[in-house]
């Protein structure tokens, strides 16, 4: 997007704090298109199509994996930026690289590994995220990791404890002053609540967890779905769950556009550096679209997040993960050479970081196979 297009408190590409070893400006590229590529062609990108979002992997291959899922953030957080005449790149690079530190196994591989994790400084997806981008990526040949620019790093850290933040350098000085994140990057997180939030509605219903009857007390679901059903009253089944689904999304999005743009013509902020210093976030839903997304969201990890069929996926999956923590702890040499050699000029709990990188870098088939190997 061209510099001149975007609203002063939008990320500007020529504004960069830059990145952690320096390099030469792009030629044909802004520095942001150019962290978005380096996402795409990342190794961490390409082993999300096999990570799961909810249902894990082997279970249907029209159920949505960690790599649908970062797409569809992307889609629903461009849209946003451009309204707001954001850094709609950045916004995207964020998007699509905010869950390359993901488990396998979704939200039960990472409470799993926490677990594991427990003496030797837990784990957390976010921060995982970003050492992957700084550390782990092999890619170049001057540095480790990917050299992102600060602004997408920022972005990929969504949470971070203030004991972690003193170790982080520069991302990790907002969470010490209290500041907030940029624009591009609070659009980013709240697309990546749309998206699994909706889409999560879709897949419940496909796997019969969840149903048409329970969804309908939700007041988000409900109105659109009789909205829908009043348009079009011989509709097929299916395309009356993906137009409600739709038309939810649409609602989401409109709002969040609509009220953030009302709340940054009150602030009239003149750069950045004033959306950082701001005392809250700005970008957000009004109060009763708000409430509604809460609802959806609660019900959910309520109905499907917590249904006894994915309790015992999930209970398989923390099984997994545990053996596969304690086997490598305590013989490293099963993991490849590159990671068997880190871990043995590490001290011990630098060394289960080492198992924990290779663990959460596997996919859940390849974590499977491993599980039946080493079991």
């Amino acid at each position: 997007m061209d510099f001149h297009q975007l609203a002063p408190f939008a990320a500007h590409d020529t504004l960069s704090r830059g990145r952690r070893y320096q390099e030469s400006k792009p030629e044909y590229r802004t520095e942001y298109q150019r962290d978005r590529d380096r996402v795409i062609h990342s190794t961490a990108f390409r082993r999300l199509v096999y990570k799961t979002q909810v249902f894990v992997n082997h279970e249907g291959d029209l159920y949505r994996s960690r790599l649908t899922h970062s797409l569809e953030v992307a889609q629903i957080a461009r849209t946003i930026a451009c309204a707001l005449y954001l850094n709609e790149t950045l916004v995207e690079a964020i998007a699509l690289a905010h869950d390359l530190g993901h488990t396998p196994f979704g939200h039960a591989g990472q409470d799993s590994l926490n677990d594991c994790m427990k003496e030797y400084g837990g784990f957390e997806h976010n921060l995982q995220s970003l050492r992957v981008v700084d550390e782990l990526e092999v890619k170049y040949a001057e540095f480790s990791g990917l050299n992102l620019s600060f602004e997408t790093r920022e972005g990929i850290l969504k949470h971070c404890s203030i004991k972690n933040a003193r170790e982080l350098g520069d991302v990790g000085e907002r969470f010490l002053k209290g500041e907030q994140f940029s624009l591009e990057a609070q659009v980013a997180n709240i697309a990546d609540a749309i998206a699994y939030n909706n889409h999560d509605v879709d897949d419940g219903l496909r796997s019969g967890f969840i149903s048409i009857d329970q969804l309908r007390e939700q007041q988000l679901f409900q109105k659109y779905y009789e909205e829908t059903l009043k348009q079009y009253s011989k509709i097929e089944n299916r395309q009356l769950r993906y137009e409600t689904i739709r038309r939810m999304i649409n609602a989401l999005v409109n709002d969040l556009i609509k009220t953030t743009n009302n709340r940054l013509k009150e602030l009239n902020l003149e750069s950045i550096d004033a959306v950082r210093q701001h005392s809250s976030p700005i970008a957000g839903f009004s109060d009763a679209m708000l409430e509604q997304h809460i609802e959806l969201k609660s019900f959910l990890m309520k109905n499907l997040y917590r249904h006894e069929k994915v309790l015992e996926m999930t209970g398989q999956a923390k099984a997994v993960i545990k053996l596969l923590f304690k086997q490598y702890m305590e013989h490293p040499k099963k993991m490849p050479e590159e990671f068997y050699q880190k871990a043995l000029m590490c001290k011990y709990k630098n060394k289960a970081r080492i198992v924990a990188d290779y663990i959460s870098g596997m996919t859940d088939r390849f974590a499977i196979h491993e599980h039946k190997r080493l079991a």
